[in-house]
């Protein structure tokens, strides 16, 4: 068995979902493994992860506009706002998603669905650079 790990950073313009299975794929595919586990980490507590469709673009805006309206900005029973009004829904918007996900690798490509990519799903409104931890074991 062998395992290897990398960094993924990945800059973001606010508030929204960004494909990066292709830089995650790409370097899955470097590694010469055929059969294993990916895990995918995002070191952040106001970003998150998520599996989702990969073709039609309504679906990324739909789940988008769903988490504004269930965790809208600026809430005055939040308490926490040391960064402004986004800063404690972005929080909960990561808490309600995932900040990991395991994906099989089988025949030397990740077991994901023909309509299925991975996110990085930013819940801030401005600007952030993310760090994404990715690590592989197998044969």
């Amino acid at each position: 068995m062998k395992q290897f790990t990398h960094q993924l950073s990945t800059q973001t313009h606010g508030r929204g979902l960004y494909n990066i299975n292709r830089e995650i794929v790409d370097w899955t595919h470097r590694q010469g493994l055929t059969e294993g586990l990916l895990t995918v980490f995002v070191r952040h507590t106001s970003a998150s992860l998520v599996i989702q469709e990969n073709a039609d673009p309504d679906v990324l805006r739909d789940l988008n506009a769903f988490l504004e309206r269930i965790v809208p900005d600026g809430d005055p029973l939040y308490r926490h706002r040391d960064e402004g009004p986004d800063d404690m829904p972005a929080h909960i918007r990561s808490a309600l998603t995932q900040t990991q996900l395991s994906i099989p690798l089988a025949d030397g490509r990740l077991v994901l669905g023909t309509w299925q990519d991975i996110y990085l799903f930013e819940h801030r409104t401005h600007p952030h650079t993310r760090s994404i931890a990715l690590h592989l074991f197998g044969a």
